[in-house]
């Protein structure tokens, strides 16, 4: 049986309202989930996004995903924050869908917030990406740590290896 769902679903940053409907973000957060939660989606524009990252984590930029988690027993308990145009730029110069990659950064936050890590214990980050890689193929979706072969206009480098790319995602 799947995991109990509740879901707030807040757009602060309205432009991809329509490539999020509940129901969507619901099956994708569910499918990531071990255990019945209690979520906050926030989908927020830059400035706010730069607040939140600056003010809890000390780095001011805007980041893609920040998960706020409170409580992991009995019932997971977390706010999970999107930038939309971070969300946005990257999916373009990934090649990916937006909706795809807001996906994938669904499942990476929900992760977090049931305790997996990924910047601090490299076994941990592996094993974070290869749940995260499971849940995005069992979706029908893209594996976000597979090879990314850009389109012609977009060839510059390889693909990050993985150790490097995890580290580089935001809690």
């Amino acid at each position: 049986m799947k995991p109990a769902l509740s879901l707030s679903l807040q757009f602060a940053d309205a432009r991809h309202r329509q490539l999020l409907p509940r129901h969507r973000v619901a099956r994708w957060l569910r499918a990531a989930l071990q255990a019945d939660a209690e979520l906050t989606v926030r989908i927020v524009d830059a400035d706010e996004a730069r607040a939140l990252n600056r003010d809890y984590r000390g780095k001011d930029y805007a980041t893609n995903v920040l998960t706020f988690d409170y409580a992991r027993e009995p019932v997971v308990v977390a706010d999970l924050v999107l930038a939309a145009p971070v969300v946005e730029a990257e999916a373009q110069a990934l090649g990916l869908d937006i909706a795809a990659h807001y996906a994938h950064l669904l499942v990476h936050g929900a992760l977090h917030a049931q305790g997996w890590d990924h910047e601090h214990d490299e076994a941990q980050a592996q094993a974070m990406e290869a749940l995260e890689s499971a849940v995005m193929v069992g979706l029908g979706l893209h594996d976000p740590y597979a090879a990314v072969v850009p389109p012609p206009a977009r060839r510059r480098a390889q693909a990050m290896p993985r150790s490097k790319r995890a580290a580089s995602r935001a809690k």
